[in-house]
């Protein structure tokens, strides 16, 4: 045989052993994993602001407990109506569970009356304002969060004595007034972004009994003089879409 072409041989023998001993060595080598999938965890942490809107109905009732009809109930009817206003808050996450302070103000017109036992007069509320300030305990479930809350609240009132029949609509004596009561309520809120979320909540404010004197408007009586006391018992209740931006980090990634 010629020696150019046992050395061609030879080449391609050894050729083929080293493909053959690289083919084992990748075949032994062991399968990496691709790396797990990051889970985007919201964090609720953070100071935030906001804003409200919905609705209200405050259950009044009078009770005449100095005047031309002492010791008459006068009856009870329901003011309604809007309500708009802020929020202002912060919150803090510890695992699934989110604590928060959060004080909140409201424009509101609340109005509503009834025809008094005392013939020939109505009745009228109307609600102009209130304000919560309150503590929170939630529950998150990722950017879902379920919370209650509780704390005092405050409402700014305005009651009148109107007249019926051939006088419907005069005012004949008024007061207004500024009470303080408890608050409680519930809520649902989604995070549809890092740093803004929406919600839904209800609360109820329990405003207690205040013995309230109206003065005469001059309609009957001279401006300001003594018309009657009217014992009025007060409960409202509020449901308000919110939305708000936390001045909070991004997400949390985590394995």
């Amino acid at each position: 045989m010629n020696w150019k072409i046992a050395s061609a041989l030879g080449a391609l023998s050894l050729a083929a052993v080293a493909s053959q001993a690289n083919a084992a060595d990748l075949a032994a080598r062991p399968y990496t994993k691709a790396p797990p999938m990051i889970a985007a965890i919201y964090d609720w942490s953070g100071f935030y602001i906001g804003a409200n809107g919905g609705y209200g109905s405050s259950r009044n009732c009078w009770n005449q407990t100095v005047g031309f009809a002492p010791g008459v109930a006068e009856g009870c009817h329901d003011a309604t109506g809007a309500v708009a206003g802020g929020q202002i808050g912060y919150r803090w996450q510890s695992s699934a569970f989110v604590f928060g302070l959060e004080g909140q103000g409201n424009w509101a017109d609340l109005s509503g009356q009834n025809a008094s036992t005392v013939a020939g007069v109505a009745n009228r509320t109307r609600v102009d304002a209130f304000g919560l300030i309150t503590g929170q305990v939630g529950y998150a479930w990722n950017n879902a969060l379920l919370y209650v809350k509780g704390g005092a609240a405050v409402t700014s009132n305005r009651y009148r004595g109107i007249g019926t029949g051939g006088l419907a609509g005069a005012e004949f004596d008024g007061a207004n007034d500024t009470r303080w009561g408890a608050a409680v309520g519930v809520g649902l809120e989604y995070g549809f972004a890092p740093n803004w979320s929406v919600g839904i909540e209800y609360d109820h404010l329990f405003m207690g009994r205040h013995d309230v004197t109206l003065t005469a408007n001059g309609a009957l009586a001279p401006v300001g003089t003594f018309s009657r006391t009217d014992s009025i018992k007060q409960d409202v209740d509020l449901i308000t879409a919110r939305i708000n931006y936390r001045f909070g980090g991004p997400v949390i990634a985590k394995y």
